[in-house]
Formats: structure tokens, C-alpha cells, sequence
């Protein structure tokens, strides 16, 4: 693995029918299964989620071979939830080619197109879309044109590629950002304001309310867009003992969980597997209440 501190490893995604979202991560975005089976206790109580123990889970991987796995566990989704209108984690962005291809691309799957793509005026940097999948989770589909003024954004070696920011919906953006800082040793980047379509659309907003939103980097490597949510905003329904339904959980390299200054869910812990490599992993839960998982690379 050639990765830096801070790197997107993955994202887990809960799921009500992994089978069925199968057919959707595998055969339509074309990423690749490398391992399937339980969750197993160490891992789930590692998370705080006893109850995903017998959880059947799916690991994907872009056809890239990039270090970047999505994770498809399998458990009932609360009713309640609606995505992009509760704090944690509400998406991850992955890098694709030829975004205006998807739209035809999915039609007929589990993912409901909610961004058809769009050049975004101001912005000539990519083109994204959007989409809710068969857990209610949402992801975003982005096509990179060039690297921004103070980030370098990856460009896909596959039709769909690594996740390469993931974005959190924050109680309080100034305390997540500060989490990030302070806790992993991030950066805080540009903080722009925007007429962010997808929350004006879930909270049913004018179409120009703006919303403010600062990246966390490494760098020039972008990781976390930290996102001011409306008064609207609620704490995601979750039933317990098991993970938070659609985006579930963040796995981030770091440097040393030595140097780490979080609390940790259980002690690190070596683990094998696609995703681990034998390395140490343990999680956290930042302050929006989102989970955590970091992934040593020493």
C-alpha cells in the first residue's frame, strides 16, 4: 500500500438485503467482491455493534485496485431515517469516468437518482451526480477535470474508482473541523458557501438557501467536507446495538494510533483481511456522533 496519513480506506454501508445491494455495487457500479461472509464479535464489538455480529458482510473493490474497499453489511434499516437530514456520516464521493454515462448506466437498479449530472458554474473542477442506493445511503459520482487551487482530486483508472472525500452532515462544523484537527493532526482547509441543492432539497429549502461547508485535508489531499446542516436536522434513528443506518461508518489511514488522541470503542487490534493487511485498526466516534475507523499504516 502506497498511502498517506489520512487516506480514505472505506466506507461500510448498512444495507436491509446484502444480495440484493450486491447487484447494485457489483453489477452496476462494476466494483469487484473480494470477501463475504459474518461480521464476526471482535470486529462488531470493536464498531459498538454487537448486534452486526451474525451481520453477513460484503467487501468491494474498484476494478483500479485501488486501497479502497466499500463494505455492505447486511441489517434492518430504521424506518424513520431519511437521507441528508440527520447528522453523521451523509455521503461518500467516489471518483468515476464519464459521468453522464451513469444516469443510463443505473436506470432500472436499486439507486435512485436524486443529482442528474451537472457542470456546476464556479466550479469547473469535476461534474458530479447523486444518488440514494438500496440502504438509503448516498453517493455521489464524480468525474474530475483538474486538481482545485489547493487540492489534488484523483482521477478513475476504472468506470468507478476509490472513495475520495467523504462528506459529514455536522451538529456544529466549527467543532467537527476542530475534531479532525486535533484529534487525527488534519488540516483545515478553504470553507466556501454554496447553494447546496442536495440538503435544500431533503429539508425542502428554497432553491438558494445557502449553506457553508470547510474541507479537512492532508495537504492537498482532500478528506472530510464537513457540512453546516439547518435547524431541521435531527439525530439519525438508530437501532441499537447495530450500526447507524445507510453511511455507516469511515475507515481513514493514519500514521501511528499512538499519536491519536481519541477514545477508543475497544483497544486496537490487529486484523487481517482485503481491507486491514494485518495492520492495527480500532474506532472512534467524532462530534457529530459519526464512527471512526482508523487503520494504522506504521
Amino acid at each position: 500500500m502506497n498511502l498517506s496519513h489520512g487516506a480514505i480506506l472505506g466506507g461500510v454501508v448498512s444495507v436491509p438485503d446484502v444480495a440484493i445491494a450486491l447487484a447494485d455495487y457489483r453489477d452496476r457500479l462494476g466494483l469487484t467482491l473480494v470477501d463475504d461472509g459474518p461480521v464476526g464479535s471482535a470486529l462488531a464489538a470493536s464498531w459498538g455493534c454487537p448486534g452486526n455480529t451474525a451481520s453477513r458482510v460484503a467487501t468491494l473493490q474498484p476494478r483500479s485496485g485501488a486501497h479502497c474497499f466499500v463494505r455492505l453489511v447486511e441489517q434492518p434499516v430504521p424506518e424513520p431515517f431519511v437521507p441528508t437530514t440527520t447528522f453523521g456520516w451523509a455521503a461518500y464521493e467516489f471518483t468515476v469516468q464519464d459521468v453522464f454515462a451513469w444516469p443510463a448506466r443505473l436506470a432500472g437498479s436499486g439507486f435512485q437518482i436524486v443529482g442528474e449530472p451537472k457542470e456546476i458554474p464556479g466550479l469547473p473542477w469535476f461534474v458530479a451526480m447523486q444518488a440514494h442506493g438500496p440502504g438509503r445511503e448516498t453517493v455521489y459520482l464524480n468525474e474530475t477535470r483538474s486538481n482545485t487551487p489547493t487540492s489534488d482530486l484523483p482521477f478513475a483508472a476504472s468506470p468507478i474508482d476509490r472513495i475520495f472525500i467523504v462528506i459529514l452532515a455536522a451538529r456544529n462544523r466549527a467543532a467537527s473541523v476542530a475534531w479532525y484537527r486535533d484529534k487525527l493532526g488534519l488540516e483545515e482547509s478553504e470553507t466556501h458557501v454554496i447553494p447546496y441543492s442536495m440538503i435544500n432539497l431533503a429539508f425542502a429549502l428554497p432553491h438558494q438557501t445557502m449553506t457553508a461547508l470547510t474541507m479537512v485535508q492532508n495537504r492537498r489531499m482532500p478528506i472530510v467536507e464537513v457540512d453546516d446542516y439547518p435547524a431541521q436536522a435531527s439525530e439519525r434513528p438508530r437501532n441499537p446495538g447495530f450500526l447507524p443506518p445507510g453511511n455507516a461508518l469511515v475507515s481513514l489511514a493514519v500514521g501511528n494510533l499512538d499519536t491519536c488522541r481519541c477514545d477508543w470503542i475497544a483497544a486496537p487490534a490487529v486484523r487481517e483481511g482485503a481491507l486491514y493487511a494485518g495492520r492495527r485498526s480500532a474506532t472512534t466516534i467524532g462530534a457529530a456522533g459519526e464512527l471512526i475507523e482508523l487503520i494504522e499504516l506504521a
